[in-house]
Order: structure tokens, then sequence, then C-alpha cells
């Protein structure tokens, strides 16, 4: 009988929080009272309804949550240096914004979609901590899944690590 290690669920607000230190975007006080004011409590978040640019203030929202999560699946997994991932936003103040997370594979191989997620930035609120380590989790995963599938189709090549491109259009 074969046993699978089980990993710990990763504390996500902690991981996000490290990824706006370390990357400059906002000091460590500064970042927890973000992501806890923005992620946690009850739904609407009307901080978004409040700016002076709903568009932006979603948008930088949306890539410093998924952004660090879609980073994190791509360490996970070994893909050929030639490959890139991206990850698009489509913003609706109004309604469902869309995240997508694309692989390009290089060599002008058709690229795979990863990853589509509709969301309302206002309406992604979670009652605990614990609610949204779980949501981020299960994104993790499906993202990580996604890319070891395609791994597996991808040509053989000595792995090299690569950065992730957040983008959106």
């Amino acid at each position: 009988m074969s046993m699978r290690s089980i990993q710990p669920p990763r504390h996500w607000l902690s991981y996000l929080t490290d990824s706006l230190v370390h990357s400059g975007v906002m000091p460590t006080w500064e970042a927890v009272e973000y992501l806890t004011a923005n992620l946690i409590g009850e739904a609407p978040n009307t901080t978004f309804h409040d700016t002076k640019s709903p568009y932006e203030t979603i948008q930088q929202f949306f890539h410093r949550v998924y952004g660090p999560i879609v980073e994190a699946a791509s360490r996970t997994v070994t893909l050929p240096p030639t490959s890139m991932i991206h990850m698009f936003t489509d913003i609706s103040v109004m309604g469902n914004s869309a995240i997508l997370v694309v692989y390009f594979p290089g060599h002008n191989k058709p690229h795979q979609l990863l990853f589509l997620d509709g969301v309302r930035a206002w309406d992604l609120m979670f009652e605990s901590i614990e609610a949204f380590n779980q949501w981020a989790e299960e994104r993790y995963r499906w993202i990580t899944e996604a890319l070891q599938a395609v791994s597996v189709d991808s040509v053989h090549e000595e792995p090299v690590e690569f950065s992730l491109a957040l983008t959106s259009y």
C-alpha cells in the first residue's frame, strides 16, 4: 500500500503578506491591514466603490490576491524553460470580473487555459482566515493540477526557473 504524504495547508494570508512585502509593494503592517480589510469580514466590501478609481483598485486587488497563488503553483511543477505563465484580468466594476491563467509552452505551440475564475471583487470576502485559506488552497490545487497535466504533454527540456508575468487587458 502506498502512502502519499499529505502537505499541511499553507497559511495563505501570510503567504500573500510576504509576497506584498518582498515585492516592495507595501510594508508588513500595511500589507496585513490591506489584506485583512479586503478579505476578512462581511460582503460587500465597499472599499472598491468608495475609491476614485475602482477599476485600478480592483485590478490591483486581484493581482495581489491571485498572483501569489499562481506563482506558488508555478513553483510546484517543473516546466520547460521556454514556457511562461500569464495571469490576465478582465475587470468589471459592476459584475463578475474574470481571472485567467494561461500557459504558453513556447516553440510556437498553442497556449492552454489553466484556470478561469469569475468573481466580484466586493463579494470576495471571507468570514474567517480559515475560510480564506480553504478558498486559496482550492485555487492553488486547481492551477497545480492543470500545470501538471500540461507538463506531461510538454517536451522534456532542462528545467529552469521562470518568472510569473502578471498582465491585465
